[in-house]
């Protein structure tokens, strides 16, 4: 089984599993994501590899991690993730890629990435729940944060935080390769 299948397979158990748990119906999951009731049957049916943005969308509206979304098999107190399981999200032809490094579930969902964005290259996100907050710290290059329409520099060696609240994106705009790693706090479902 490819890495491909394996990541449809989980994440289509997974959304059955923490709809079921949160007694949502296709209807209220749809409604509370955004994200079709059409697309969820396809994803739950494992027929479909769904974007980056409609999987938050769904982590996002369950109140769990992206992580707990695409696997759930946790351990006790300490869990290492090596670096070979780590979860690639997306990545580009010029070498821009995301990595999901490691999350949790603890006191709401806590996510830790590892992003690496190549010269002119972006990404854009969705608002995120209300009390959503990223920290960022840029080890390489120079990003530019943008929330809610408003760009903030933010030079190698420094770091930003924000509530995710608003719609937000990352963008290099310079001449090399940027490197960041990101904390996304996730409040927990009420």
């Amino acid at each position: 089984m490819s890495d491909l299948d394996q990541l449809t397979q989980s994440l289509a158990r997974n959304l059955k599993r923490w709809r079921g748990e949160r007694a949502f119906t296709l209807d209220t999951l749809a409604a509370r994501s955004g994200v079709s009731r059409g697309m969820i049957i396809q994803i739950e049916q494992a027929r479909t590899n769904p974007s980056v943005g409609t999987t938050v969308k769904l982590a996002d509206a369950l109140g769990i991690s992206i992580t707990t979304l695409l696997d759930y098999e946790q351990g006790p107190q300490v869990r290492v993730v090596p670096a070979d399981q780590a979860v690639r999200m997306w990545s580009t032809e010029a070498g821009s890629n995301t990595v999901l490094l490691v999350g949790t579930e603890a006191r709401g969902p806590l996510e830790l990435w590892s992003w690496r964005l190549m010269p002119g290259e972006h990404s854009e996100s969705d608002a995120h729940p209300e009390g959503t907050t990223e920290l960022l710290h840029v080890t390489a290059g120079a990003l530019t944060l943008v929330v809610d329409g408003a760009s903030h520099p933010v030079p190698e060696g420094s770091s930003a935080v924000f509530e995710a609240n608003v719609p937000h994106g990352y963008r290099n705009d310079g001449e090399v390769t940027v490197e960041m790693t990101m904390a996304v706090s996730i409040p927990p479902a009420r």
